[in-house]
């Protein structure tokens, strides 16, 4: 049997951006019944909110959507790079905290990518912190998930990663 491609979202604190990427993939995942062919987790650079839910702001944007938010959040490890076949950083500060991280790992770059890379729908670069501002960011930020899972998805079962 195939391993299971494997996903690691990644924002700073893991209680906003990441985990609603990793269940709105989760989502998507299921509803073309690829549960095991692909495996998705979410992890934050910084240790702050280590064992927390999801923020509650950013769930009840996801749910307003018809997405469930679960997980507990938890710091981005070294093995994280060995584990994962694609790691996913929702702006250039996360991916350069990334990079530090990951120093010493064989080719870290060639899985490490920016997530608004997979947006097609929105002209972002990079994937806002809706943390400090009003409802309508945790919505956004829902909006560009959508839109980059959705494609990401797609390229996956289109069979553009191996």
């Amino acid at each position: 049997m195939k391993s299971p491609f494997r996903i690691l979202f990644v924002c700073l604190g893991n209680i906003c951006r990441s985990p609603s990427a990793e269940n709105v993939m989760r989502h998507l995942v299921s509803e073309e019944n690829a549960t095991g062919e692909i495996e998705i987790d979410s992890a934050g650079t910084a240790g702050w909110h280590i064992g927390k839910s999801p923020d509650a702001r950013m769930t009840a944007a996801a749910e307003k959507k018809g997405f469930t938010m679960k997980g507990q959040a938890r710091q981005v490890k070294a093995a994280d790079f060995a584990a994962f076949d694609l790691i996913l950083a929702m702006d250039q500060s996360n991916y350069d905290d990334l990079i530090d991280v990951m120093s010493g790992c064989p080719t870290p770059t060639a899985k490490l990518k920016l997530f608004c890379d997979f947006c097609t729908a929105h002209d972002e670069t990079e994937v806002p912190d809706p943390y400090y501002g009003g409802p309508e960011g945790f919505d956004y930020v829902i909006e560009l998930l959508e839109d980059g899972c959705g494609n990401l998805l797609k390229q996956i079962r289109d069979g553009e990663f191996k």
